[in-house]
């Protein structure tokens, strides 16, 4: 019988049981005691090497992430990271019911199910101190701990959650689809900023020429850049434009291993202890406003004896 303890689960985990791998994840999608003490160990170890990909819904992100699964196994390689297996989680919307994942990805990934060199996983927010932007992380700090060199992230959607999400990713890939300008506009200031390499997916159909115009006019608004993001064509469906997004992603993993990936892991970390820091904060505000303490704060409010600024500095300075 699997054990339901964290630290016997992640020595399970880390000589290849991937029952024990699975359940790590739901103790980290859950929150919770078990969540800190998976943390706790697995932050210890060195992340993998990320790749996320997002985009707006239907841009074939799944059949895009499936053909990318097929390559880097044949491959073995992404630029300086070698791998023998490769971890996935599919960043799912959650059930209103179950608060579960929808396992849309999964379905499209069939072909992967049982290749004991992929894992794949669907996440949903749960009950996580600070939603799937802290799940993610902790997650893909356990598929470290696990032997994971690589790991893909796929997300579902566009808006805060993607580039929340995003930014636990070394390279990100942003695939739109022919005729996405209104929506790139739009989207402009959050999502297109994190993008390390663009793909227009489905590119058989009218519109591609139209498409990357926007972008390289977006490109040019920006910069100067270290590394200009490239714009590549495919077709998930056929695997057509795969070796090109390779070789791309390839390529942005180099441009990190030469002096640059320490900087960006130090980025990422500042970024998960601000929210670590701002979910827990959020979490002593609920508490206080539901207690005797925040009662008695009221009255004084109420009575003309304290004013809320000096009320709320007096509840945060309680223990």
């Amino acid at each position: 019988m699997i054990s339901r303890d964290p630290d016997e689960l992640m020595d399970a985990a880390a000589t290849g049981s991937r029952t024990a791998l699975a359940r790590l994840l739901t103790y980290v999608e859950s929150g919770g005691p078990n969540q800190r003490a998976v943390a706790a160990r697995a932050y210890a170890v060195p992340a993998p090497y990320v790749v996320g990909l997002t985009g707006p819904p239907g841009a074939g992100k799944s059949t895009l992430t499936d053909a990318l699964i097929s390559a880097l196994l044949a491959r073995g390689d992404l630029g300086p990271v070698r791998f023998d297996e490769l971890g996935v989680l599919c960043v799912d919307p959650s059930s209103p019911f179950s608060g579960g994942a929808i396992l849309g990805d999964r379905i499209r990934m069939q072909s992967h199910a049982t290749n004991d060199a992929v894992f794949i996983r669907s996440m949903a927010t749960r009950g996580h101190l600070g939603g799937l932007s802290l799940a993610v992380p902790d997650a893909l700090r356990v598929l470290g701990a696990a032997g994971f060199a690589l790991a893909l992230v796929e997300t579902v959607g566009v808006g805060q959650m993607e580039v929340d999400v995003a930014s636990a990713a070394d390279t990100t890939v942003v695939v739109t689809n022919p005729g996405w300008g209104d929506a790139m506009q739009a989207n402009k200031a959050g999502l297109l900023e994190v993008a390390d390499v663009f793909v227009i997916n489905k590119a058989d159909r009218a519109g591609v020429a139209e498409t990357r115009r926007d972008l390289e006019q977006m490109l040019d608004l920006g910069g100067p850049y270290e590394w200009r993001p490239p714009i590549l064509e495919t077709i998930a469906t056929s695997a057509t434009g795969i070796d090109s997004l390779l070789e791309a992603l390839g390529a942005h993993a180099d441009f990190l291993a030469d002096g640059r990936l320490e900087g960006h892991r130090r980025a990422q970390a500042a970024r998960e202890l601000d929210a670590v820091i701002a979910a827990s904060l959020r979490a002593r505000v609920r508490e206080l406003a539901h207690g005797e303490a925040y009662e008695r704060a009221l009255e004084e409010i109420v009575a003309g004896r304290t004013d809320p600024y000096r009320a709320a500095e007096t509840l945060l300075s309680e223990p």
